[in-house]
């Protein structure tokens, strides 16, 4: 990189200069090694925490400084796989946690490292400073405006657009969209949103941050941990600063708890955080708080603390349908880009059921498996890949399990199994629930004829017959065959 201002970061710089201290003439503008070592450290630290240590090792842990020139930070990786996966989904975020460290950087440049170079260059993060350096006055200005600042970083993909919307949540979305459009309203302070891991608490709560925070640059937000909370908290009383912990949580315009049952027998600290709400309520502020179960559920949380949560709105954000969970896939398949099979999405959506975080990890590894080795989103590549995942949905089939997956697939009611109506879309269907009941449990054909009506096991013979006849004859219907039967058992 050339240009004025440029801190290039290779090998040879950096055996050549090591991390000295930045030389006395340095223009305006420019930042030594040791401060963008920080800079890099900090904002490396900040995705670990905001991703996971999975995410984390799997797609960024390569991911080397390169340098700044200007207002662009240059960032490698060592494939052209790698540097667009992380562009497409850290980009943003990489980008965010910059600029809340440098404000001056516009843009994070990911490229991939030039061919032929053998040995990685050594990142910021692992380079012990040769000298210690005072920081430069505006870096500790800005340190100094940011240090009230109590807020946890928030993931710019959670926001209302990117949240689909759907029965068993709409309710606690419309609830956060209110308090997002004004802050203390009357009868949804607190908002308090409660529901099962991965189905979307954290996500409204982050897109109400970001929503706030955009309307309006006076208004001040602060989100955080239930965990986070609790460890300002002691940090606080270990250096004898409550007062100023007090202060700048109670200075806020809206405060939210994520995942307020970690609080369950701290003592202390759900001490501290009702002095806290009730400070904020009584002063007009907002308060929005998530929880795995509802105020009156959350046992080892204190009475008076337990009445205050549930005095204001509780939304509760029910398990998916499998309507939602397909809608969620098809969102996050448009978003990056990706053509995936309608077979397949309905598998997953059809497979994994408890959790979005699970849904939205699969289709993940779907896609980077099909990246990384060239190869078509198939039906027998996500079960190659889900195996482990899958595992832990399996389950007996029983015919009643059968009947009933048939039945939601082809649109039609459970009970038309049994019925006596033989018009093409109902006995089709019953054929294959017959075929399936033959294929995957040991009923004889007796036992599965009395499950559909109590029609004769010739009848079930037949019904096996001609399924067996229109998979070798039609590729659709084989694969429309399959696709049950994989749901039914993997």
């Amino acid at each position: 990189m050339a240009g004025r201002g440029a801190v290039r970061l290779d090998t040879q710089t950096w055996q050549e200069q090591g991390l000295e201290t930045r030389s006395p003439g340095r223009t305006r503008g420019e930042i030594s090694q040791d401060e963008l070592a920080h800079q890099w450290s900090r904002v490396r630290g900040r995705l670990q925490e905001e991703i996971g240590e999975v995410e984390y090792r799997n797609w960024l842990r390569q991911a080397v400084l390169h340098g700044l020139d200007g207002d662009e930070v240059t960032v490698m990786l060592p494939t052209r796989f790698l540097r667009d996966w992380v562009n497409k989904e850290y980009g943003n975020l990489l980008t965010a946690f910059w600029q809340a460290e440098n404000p001056a950087v516009r843009r994070v440049d990911i490229r991939t490292r030039p061919a032929g170079t053998s040995e990685r260059a050594p990142d910021l993060a692992e380079v012990e400073p040769k000298t210690a350096i005072a920081r430069p006055a505006a870096a500790a200005r800005r340190e100094a405006e940011e240090r009230p600042d109590m807020s946890a970083p928030l993931d710019p993909r959670f926001t209302f657009d990117t949240f689909v919307v759907g029965k068993p949540n709409e309710f606690a979305y419309a609830c956060a969209r209110r308090v997002a459009d004004g802050h203390a309203s009357p009868g949804f302070n607190p908002l308090f949103l409660y529901g099962g891991v991965g189905l979307g608490k954290t996500h409204l709560m982050h897109a109400i941050a970001w929503e706030l925070s955009q309307r309006s640059d006076e208004v001040t937000v602060a989100y955080m941990s239930a965990e986070k909370f609790m460890h300002k908290f002691v940090s606080a009383l270990r250096r004898q600063s409550t007062i100023e912990f007090k202060n700048e949580l109670r200075s806020v315009d809206v405060l939210m708890v994520d995942d307020l049952q970690f609080l369950i027998g701290k003592d202390g600290t759900q001490e501290e955080f009702f002095h806290t709400f009730n400070a904020l309520v009584d002063s007009g502020k907002q308060i929005i708080v998530s929880a795995d179960k509802s105020p009156s559920d959350l046992s080892g949380i204190e009475d008076r603390l337990r009445t205050r949560l549930g005095c204001g709105m509780v939304a509760d954000v029910h398990a998916t349908t499998y309507e939602l969970r397909l809608a969620i896939l098809e969102a996050k398949a448009a978003r990056a880009g990706v053509v995936v099979p309608g077979r397949v999405m309905e598998f997953l959506a059809q497979k994994i059921t408890a959790n979005v975080r699970e849904l939205e990890g699969a289709l993940n590894r779907l896609i980077a498996h099909a990246n990384l080795f060239e190869r078509p989103v198939t039906l027998e590549t996500a079960h190659e890949v889900l195996h482990d995942l899958l595992r832990a949905y399996d389950r007996k089939i029983t015919i009643e399990e059968i009947q009933k997956q048939v039945a939601e697939h082809y649109n039609i009611r459970v009970s038309e199994m049994s019925s006596a109506r033989r018009a093409r879309n109902i006995a089709r269907p019953r054929q294959i629930a017959m075929y399936l009941a033959k294929q995957l449990t040991s009923r004889s054909l007796p036992e599965i004829g009395r499950k559909f009506g109590n029609r004769d096991h010739t009848t079930v013979m037949h019904a096996v017959s001609k399924v067996t006849e229109l998979i070798e004859a039609d590729p659709d219907f084989a694969e429309d065959v399959e696709l049950l039967r994989r749901i039914l058992t993997v």
